[in-house]
């Protein structure tokens, strides 16, 4: 994950004291999010994708079967190493390094995804974020937020207010076509605005 609200510093304890600090391998939550969020994708099948705090690549897995490249992105580089191992023998996946929004992709995609991730940032850091993905993201790419609803002490945003401002910030770029609520986590899907023509 990654975020300027949040010192890298912080991320590359919690990996150093724990491989897997958020438990992506064995959490049935994390197990029955991901199918969730999977299942969600508007279309069978994207030319391009990025996951925005990707961590170890769990998710950024099975993304692979969806998309014919996909790009990870953390801020920590253990979770960068442990994802490009868990992923390769999957040629089309890739990742990076990087603290969005000051470091962002120089590709376009038609799949970006932010599961677990816009909390990290303070308030002016996600509208950055937001006008940025807005450079990224090909006409008509989808949005995909996952955010967990339970309390976030240290953390600058909580799930709704996170999806709330992201939603604030693409508005009028970005449509919303689907949101679900789940007892933990909130699932919100968002199509970007067609390139004019």
């Amino acid at each position: 994950m990654s975020g300027d609200a949040r010192d890298p510093g912080y991320f590359d304890a919690l990996y150093a004291a724990d491989a897997d600090p958020w438990r992506f391998e064995t959490s049935d939550y994390e197990a029955a999010k991901y199918a969730d969020t999977v299942a969600a994708l508007p279309r069978p099948r994207y030319a391009s994708a990025v996951e925005f705090g990707c961590s170890i690549g769990v998710l950024t897995e099975q993304l692979a079967a969806r998309a014919d490249a996909v790009l990870g992105i953390d801020v920590a580089q253990a979770a960068i190493d442990r994802a490009a191992a868990r992923c390769a023998a999957l040629p089309h996946l890739r990742f990076a390094r990087m603290r969005v929004p000051d470091d962002m992709p120089k590709q376009q995609f038609d799949l970006i995804m932010l599961s677990e991730v816009l909390y990290y940032f303070d308030l002016p850091t996600l509208e950055r974020l937001a006008a940025r993905l807005s450079v990224i993201a090909v006409g008509g790419a989808d949005l995909v937020l996952v955010h967990w609803l339970g309390p976030t002490p240290d953390y600058p945003l909580t799930g709704d207010s996170a999806v709330a401002a992201f939603l604030a910030a693409t508005a009028g770029r970005a449509t919303v076509t689907r949101q679900e609520r789940r007892n933990d986590y909130r699932l919100d899907v968002l199509r970007v605005a067609p390139a004019a023509r």
